[in-house]
């Protein structure tokens, strides 16, 4: 509860409880922003050069001003918190976890502001630009899993340079969809999301395939207004749409995030559970 208090350090907090759960991480200051890396050898992080690309999963810890930031995005962190002491005791190695600071853009503010942006140039320089990144956001209310096809949309008018993306991001989905598979995972929808870290990400070049959750009554009404409205995936992805025309056929847990609405009161955590299990498998190979 201290972690979604009004006035909570939550880059402390953070910090003090990766240290109890005896996580080694360390902390990288890119362009005023804050990210915390949980990664089982840090000390040896050559060790990734010339091995296979780890898989890099991604939450970010800052929220809206004036919102508990429940599920956007605490249990997205905790959940990952979790993920990780497990990879650790199953002796997994070949993974990185990334908690961001900045993901909240506020009015005005450009995609290059964002930290995952600057994150980004990081992970190039470090020679992990072919690691398969998931960011995984708003995992906290409902039973189905979401697997964004935003940045899809958003390279579909680009050209030159952008299309060597395509392909990865089609690569990254498939990636993720055979891990539904493998876990036997009934309830998975591909559908178009609100900008997570992934604009920080493709800005900078990189692809990070964004994960969230949403209850089933909410997942079939959208479908339902895609499938009639197919424009509607714009007013998705933007948002100055979502606060105008479009604002009431939002699914009502992406409606409440940055408000004051997003409390722990409207998670569901008897649903933690699959995407706790989805984030380990990503790290199975």
């Amino acid at each position: 509860m201290d972690f979604i208090s009004p006035d909570a350090d939550r880059f402390a907090i953070l910090k003090e409880t990766l240290q109890e759960a005896a996580l080694e991480n360390k902390v990288t200051e890119i362009a005023g922003s804050r990210h915390i890396i949980v990664s089982p050898f840090l000390s040896e992080q050559e060790k990734f050069i010339g091995r296979r690309p780890p898989v890099i999963l991604v939450a970010h810890y800052d929220r809206a001003e004036g919102s508990p930031g429940a599920n956007d995005n605490s249990a997205g962190v905790f959940l990952l918190i979790e993920t990780a002491m497990k990879l650790i005791k199953k002796n997994k190695s070949s993974w990185l976890i990334i908690f961001t600071d900045r993901e909240e853009l506020k009015s005005g503010d450009k995609p290059q502001s964002q930290g995952a942006y600057g994150l980004a140039e990081y992970l190039k320089n470090s020679k992990m630009e072919k690691s398969k990144i998931f960011s995984f956001d708003a995992c906290g209310i409902g039973d189905t899993l979401i697997i964004s096809t935003t940045l899809e949309l958003f390279l579909r008018k680009k050209e030159g340079t952008w299309e060597k993306l395509k392909d990865s991001i089609l690569e990254l989905r498939k990636y993720a969809l055979d891990t539904t598979r493998n876990l036997n995972m009934a309830k998975v929808l591909l559908a178009p999301t609100p900008f997570s870290d992934d604009v920080g990400f493709i800005r900078a070049g990189l692809i990070a395939q964004t994960i969230t959750m949403l209850p089933s009554s909410e997942c079939i009404q959208l479908i339902a207004k895609l499938r009639k409205n197919p424009e509607f995936a714009e007013a998705l992805i933007n948002a100055k749409m979502r606060l105008t025309s479009h604002l009431q056929y939002i699914p009502e847990t992406w409606r409440s995030l940055n408000t004051p609405t997003d409390s722990h009161l409207r998670l569901t955590p008897e649903h933690f559970r699959t995407v706790a299990k989805f984030a380990e498998e990503l790290c199975s190979e």
